[in-house]
C-alpha cells in the first residue's frame, strides 16, 4: 500500500495555527515518523514543499531539527531517511510512566462498534515493522494483518483506526468480516479470549489524509489513543492506534482518593468511552 498525500488543507493550517511555518511542518513530520511512516525514506524537499505550500527554506529548518533530534538522518546523494529507535526486547512502552487502571474499557469499545459504522480503508498482510513486533512481541519481519478504518456516527466520521494482528490470529477475517463485526468481536469468534487492554491517551495533529478521512483540517487537533491488547494468557494480540475527533468523542474517568492522609493520591475507579 502507497501512501497518498491529499494537499488540499495544507494551506489552511500553515496560515491558521499560531506558530512558525517551519514548527508545523516539523510537528506534522514527526508524528508520521513516530507511527513508522517514511520507512522507505521521506519525500524530497521539494514534494514537501508542494505538500505544505512554504518555501525550501521552511521545509529544510524543520527537517534540520528533526534530525538533530535523531529522528531522521541527511546524506547527500542518498536523500533522508528516518532513523528507527531502538527498543529494548521486552521493553515496556510506557516509558515507566504510571498508568491509570482501565475497568469496563472492553465492554464500552465492544459497544460502541454496534452502535456506529465502519468503512474499511484498507487491510494487508506485512510484515512486522521493529514497533509492531515488539508491541506485539513478534520477531521483526513476521507477518501481521493491518486494517485501516473509519468509524462514523450519524453526524459523521468519529475516528480512524488502525490495527496490527498477528498474521495466524487474523486469518479468519478479512475486509469484508471487519465491515460488519468490531474486531473484538472477530477476535473472540476466532478463539481468541480477550483479556485486557493497556491503553495510553495523548494528542497529535491531523496529517493531510487523516483530515481528509475525518473532514477535518489539516492540522487540527485530535485524540491519539494507542491501545495494546491481551488475551487471557497475557498474549498481545492486537495493537491499535486510533484518532478520534474530539468534538465527537470523549472519555469520562471517575477518581477516587486513597491512601493516609499526608500521603493521599488519586486512583481511577471507572472509565467510559462517550460518543457524540
Amino acid at each position: 500500500m502507497t501512501e497518498q498525500w491529499d494537499c488540499s488543507h495544507n494551506e489552511f493550517m500553515l496560515t491558521s495555527m499560531p506558530m512558525p511555518k517551519y514548527h508545523q511542518v516539523y510537528l506534522v513530520l514527526r508524528e508520521q515518523l513516530s507511527e513508522g511512516k517514511f520507512i522507505q525514506g521521506l519525500p524530497a524537499e521539494v514534494t514537501l514543499m508542494q505538500q505544505f505550500g512554504v518555501a525550501r527554506v521552511t521545509v529544510r529548518r524543520a527537517l534540520e531539527q528533526l534530525a538533530a533530534e535523531g529522528m531522521i538522518s541527511r546524506e547527500p546523494g542518498r536523500g533522508t531517511r528516518a532513523i528507527t529507535p531502538e527498543t529494548p526486547k521486552g521493553g515496556n512502552l510506557n516509558d515507566g510512566r504510571q498508568q491509570a487502571k482501565l475497568t469496563g474499557l472492553l465492554e464500552n469499545l465492544v459497544s460502541m462498534g454496534l452502535k456506529t459504522t465502519v468503512r474499511v480503508l484498507d487491510v494487508d498482510i506485512l510484515m512486522a515493522s521493529a514497533s509492531v513486533a515488539t508491541a506485539l512481541e513478534l520477531k521483526v519481519g513476521d507477518l501481521v494483518q493491518k486494517a485501516v478504518r473509519v468509524r462514523s456516527t450519524i453526524d459523521g466520521p468519529l475516528s480512524q483506526i488502525t490495527t496490527y494482528v498477528p498474521a495466524s490470529i487474523a486469518s479468519s477475517f478479512g475486509r469484508t468480516e471487519l465491515e460488519l463485526k468490531p474486531i473484538l468481536v472477530l477476535l473472540e469468534e476466532s478463539g481468541v479470549k480477550v483479556g485486557r487492554a493497556h491503553q495510553t491517551i495523548s494528542a497529535r495533529l491531523a496529517d493531510a489524509q487523516v483530515a481528509k478521512n475525518l473532514e477535518v483540517s489539516v492540522g487540527s487537533a485530535l485524540l491519539a489513543v494507542h491501545r495494546l491488547i491481551y488475551d487471557d494468557q497475557e498474549r498481545p494480540i492486537q495493537w491499535l492506534h486510533g484518532l478520534y475527533r474530539p468534538d465527537r468523542y470523549e472519555y469520562q474517568m471517575e477518581l477516587s482518593r486513597v491512601g493516609s492522609i499526608d500521603a493521599k493520591v488519586w486512583v481511577s475507579k471507572e472509565l467510559s468511552a462517550q460518543f457524540h
